[in-house]
C-alpha cells in the first residue's frame, strides 16, 4: 500500500483523450489519484459524479485523475455518458495499481479496491484514503487537501 510521506510511485497513463500523463511532471501541484474498479458500474458512477460536480472547487487546490483498469474505449464511453470533467487514466496492466499497493483480491475477486490518494506538490504521498465509500468522499477529499 501506498504509505504518507514516501515519494509517490511515478508513472505515465494514458487518459480517456488518448494524452500521456506523467505524474512526475505535475511537480508543483498537488495530485489526486483516486482508484475505482471498474467504469460504469454503480459505486463508481457515484464516485466519478461526485468528484464531477465537485470540480470547481479542486480547481487552484489539485489536479484530479480517476485510475482504472479500464481500456481508452471504455473510458471514453465513461466520461461521455455522465459528462466526466476530469482525466481518466488507463492502468489496463495494473503496474500502477500495484505500485500504489490498490490492486488486490476482495469480495468481488481480483481488482481494484477503492482507494485515493494525494500526492503533494513534493512528490510525496500526503495522505491515503482505504476501503472508500463512494457517497461524500470527493467532499472528504476536498477536507484533506
Amino acid at each position: 500500500m501506498a504509505t504518507e510521506g514516501n515519494i509517490a510511485p511515478d508513472f505515465t497513463l494514458q487518459t480517456d483523450k488518448g494524452a500521456s500523463v506523467t505524474l512526475s511532471q505535475l511537480r508543483g501541484k498537488q495530485v489526486v489519484l483516486f482508484f475505482y474498479p471498474k467504469d460504469d458500474t454503480p459505486g463508481c458512477t457515484i464516485e466519478c459524479k461526485e468528484f464531477r460536480d465537485a470540480a470547481p472547487k479542486f480547481e487552484g487546490k489539485a489536479v484530479v485523475f480517476g485510475v482504472s483498469a479500464d481500456d481508452r474505449a471504455s473510458h471514453e464511453a465513461f466520461r461521455d455518458k455522465f459528462a466526466l470533467n476530469f482525466p481518466l487514466l488507463c492502468d489496463t496492466g495494473h503496474g500502477i495499481c500495484d505500485a500504489y499497493g490498490v490492486w488486490g483480491t476482495s469480495k468481488w475477486g481480483e481488482g481494484i479496491r477503492r482507494t485515493t490518494v494525494i500526492v503533494g506538490a513534493d512528490g510525496r504521498i500526503k495522505r491515503v484514503f482505504e476501503n472508500v465509500k463512494p457517497e461524500g468522499h470527493a467532499a472528504e477529499v476536498l477536507a484533506a487537501l
